[in-house]
């Protein structure tokens, strides 16, 4: 089961501090509105529970500050291109990390606990890392479980079959087995059978 350690839920009661400042609300599974980003990490961290109960402590971290305070730096800063896009990837990656690790820092966690979530919030290395590979599979599966129907419902069908075509190879076997066990209604089911075809 999960480590339980008193700087690990310290960690996490900052990291939803920090999240629950977010001004973006979302209903979460009771219909109950909540921070955007809080509700997200909450989701990141039961999804890491039931794919891999015994997840190294760097995981559980990494994935509950894997946005967080994501709405502090808006997509419209950037160009509306491609590079646009990328550039405001990478410039979030970095924040996320950097903020994370200063709440970790807060928490009690030595430097080199902190690097090792900076890298994983990052996603260095992803193929070659296995904890990042892990991350992935987190990702994507709370992104196909909970915001995958609202994107598809706002953008072209090609748009929508395109990311799940990106969005595939970046899991593992284990990953792909777990997204079609998820309860997928019949609209986000046909999309995804489309894309894999």
């Amino acid at each position: 089961m999960f480590n339980n350690s008193a700087r690990l839920a310290e960690a996490f009661r900052l990291f939803d501090l920090a999240n629950g400042e977010d001004p973006n609300q979302e209903l979460n599974e009771a219909g109950q509105p909540e921070p955007k980003e809080l509700l997200y990490a909450r989701r990141m961290t039961a999804c890491l529970a039931h794919v891999a109960p015994d997840a190294p402590e760097a995981v559980q971290l990494a994935a509950r500050c894997q946005h967080i305070r994501r709405w502090a730096i808006p997509r419209q800063d950037f160009p509306l291109t491609r590079p646009g896009y990328h550039q405001w990837r990478n410039t979030l990656k970095k924040f996320h990390a950097e903020l994370a690790g200063g709440l970790m820092a807060q928490a009690g966690y030595e430097p080199a606990a902190i690097e090792r979530v900076q890298q994983l919030v990052q996603k260095l290395r992803l193929k070659d890392d296995p904890e990042v590979q892990l991350l992935e599979d987190v990702i994507c599966l709370v992104f196909l479980e909970y915001y995958f129907l609202p994107f598809a419902t706002q953008h072209p069908e090609e748009k929508v079959i395109e990311i799940v075509q990106k969005t595939w190879p970046k899991m593992t076997t284990r990953g792909h087995a777990l997204a079609l066990q998820l309860p997928f209604t019949p609209e986000a089911q046909a999309l995804i059978t489309k894309a894999l075809a």
